[in-house]
């Protein structure tokens, strides 16, 4: 078995007099896919992150491996090729992910409750399509469900909401996990990936070609320049940024779309299933997820200024959500049992003749800037992240003369190349069931280590906060050999936390800031100003919350 080691500072070491065949900027999903397509193809890759892997818009989806029920609605109702051959193509995807790390992914039920017997023909007609469009690839089938049946499988439903339901399957992950197994998968083809790392300047020869790169390391302060035949942008939302920056005289494309969801007590909603709530004043559809001991509700969809800054549900947005959950709740929900929400921004292609960002096809598009040679990957959406890599890497490849053919549909993942829960298992006698599942989940065939650490360094077998799964040798391994700087890179996207329990995330803050600080060698007052940096950002947003 190989485990795997993030060495940040070897990555940084190993860039001095390299001419890389591509820079991936963006270590989103877009990039990280990108990077692991180039690299297993054997070409000589160097990605580059801003903030941390997976920072903004790539952890804040709806943990949902999706064709997209709405978009195929809409591709009827408007007769939309676009939105038909995108819902094909994230459907066919989707097996794909599932089956290339099953510990971070799993099919996922959803029941859609029916108010009219009409509307449960529609619903009906309408996923089953869904799933002869999926063809072969499709992970369950739809099914009418009786009013009994539905509430059997959802006990928190009101029975006279509904006269029956129709059920169907998507896929579940763990975004910000997956979108760290690229990377590391990545790495393990060759790719040199690096966190915290800001490209300031693209670099030009006489002609208007891009040539290399002027990058700044936000944690150092250290500046350096980089020498490559090609650059992917693959920035998500900020992609117009780097498009700008390649050529002044190109037009903005990326239009923003934000979407929040709120976070609330698993207690709330027994059963496994999850929900779709069909149909909105607004024309939206909201999904109440079962997550990692938590119920997910979301999402809105509602156009925005770009911002590199952390938000969650406003007031507004809570008092929107809740409306929709209750209105087929036996017993409401109230806005004081809201854990926690986050929001992301969603990168739209501008189209012309779109007034709504919700109307927009979730399509990709990969633009190639004849002037200055930037490829940029516009749009998409999580599901589809494989086909956006390899027809950035297609293109890429064609510029460089040197095309190869792509192989990551059959690349299994970092954490589940040789996963096999049971022996991790039946290894483990000294700590907790819960924890031993939690690691599993998370870190998949990769577990081992933190298993290994805690028997060989008892004290690191120590939980955090009583209750909690995570212990002080799984701290070190995140920040040891994944590559977690701050402690947000830890509670955040290592962990999840602070997306599903703002309480809980600031509780977290001390012990973890604690540990880092020693372990990291950072001053005293560096750890203080660390941990109250995190925990006000973390207030602001509760704050937000509850205005």
């Amino acid at each position: 078995m190989v485990f795997f080691t993030m060495q940040r500072a070897n990555h940084i070491d190993a860039l001095s007099g390299q001419l890389f065949d591509m820079v991936v900027i963006g270590g989103g999903a877009t990039g990280a896919g990108t990077a692991l397509d180039a690299a297993s193809r054997g070409y000589k890759v160097l990605l580059l992150e801003k903030n941390d892997f997976g920072a903004a818009t790539s952890s804040k989806s709806t943990k949902l491996i999706h064709g997209g029920v709405r978009y195929l609605e809409q591709a009827f109702k408007k007769l939309s090729v676009g939105q038909y051959r995108m819902v094909k193509k994230a459907l066919h995807e989707r097996t794909t992910l599932l089956r290339l790390a099953p510990h971070i992914t799993q099919p996922l039920q959803l029941i859609t409750p029916c108010r009219t017997w009409l509307e449960a023909c529609y619903y009906y007609v309408g996923l089953k399509l869904y799933d002869f469009i999926s063809g072969k690839s499709h992970i369950g089938k739809s099914r009418w469900m009786s009013q009994q049946q539905a509430l059997q499988a959802l006990p928190a439903l009101a029975a006279q909401k509904m006269v029956a339901a129709v059920a169907y399957y998507d896929g579940q992950l763990d975004d910000s996990r997956y979108n760290l197994a690229l990377i590391q998968t990545a790495q393990q083809y060759g790719a040199i990936c690096i966190n915290h790392i800001s490209v300031t300047a693209l670099q030009k020869n006489e002609t208007g070609k891009i040539t290399g790169l002027h990058c700044s390391d936000t944690l150092t302060g250290n500046s350096y320049t980089l020498a490559t035949k090609v650059v992917i942008n693959a920035t998500g939302p900020f992609a117009d940024h780097i498009r700008l920056m390649a050529n002044k005289q190109l037009t903005p494309r990326i239009r923003v779309s934000k979407g929040v969801h709120m976070v609330l007590p698993r207690t709330v909603w027994p059963g496994q299933s999850a929900m779709l709530i069909p149909k909105t004043a607004d024309g939206r559809i909201i999904f109440a997820i079962p997550y990692k001991q938590h119920l997910l509700i979301g999402t809105t969809d509602e156009e925005d200024n770009l911002t590199e800054k952390a938000f969650g549900p406003s007031t507004k947005d809570v008092q929107y959500l809740l409306q929709y959950l209750n209105d087929y709740l036996q017993h409401p929900v109230t806005e004081n049992e809201v854990l926690a929400g986050f929001g992301g921004q969603r990168p739209l292609v501008q189209q012309a003749g779109s007034n709504s960002t919700k109307d927009l096809i979730r399509d990709h598009e990969i633009e190639i800037d004849a002037p200055s040679g930037l490829i940029s990957v516009l749009g998409g959406k999580w599901t589809t992240y494989r086909l956006m890599a390899k027809d950035a890497v297609d293109a890429a490849g064609n510029m460089l003369g040197t095309p190869r053919a792509c192989i990551t549909a059959t690349l299994s993942l970092v954490g589940s190349q040789q996963y096999n829960s049971t022996t991790v298992i039946n290894q483990v006698d000294f700590l907790p069931d819960f924890i031993v599942q939690h690691l599993l989940k998370t870190y998949g065939d990769q577990s081992i280590v933190i298993i290994q650490l805690a028997r060989q360094q008892p004290a690191l077998a120590a939980l955090i906060l009583p209750g909690l799964p995570y212990t002080y040798a799984e701290l070190q391994y995140v920040v040891s050999k994944e590559m977690a700087f701050t402690i947000e890179d830890v509670i955040s996207r290592r962990w999840g936390v602070d997306l599903l329990n703002w309480e809980m995330a600031i509780e977290l803050a001390k012990p973890v800031g604690k540990w880092m600080g020693e372990y990291m060698q950072w001053t005293t007052q560096q750890e203080a100003r660390y941990t109250t940096e995190y925990m006000q950002q973390i207030q602001l947003l509760i704050q937000q919350s509850r205005l």
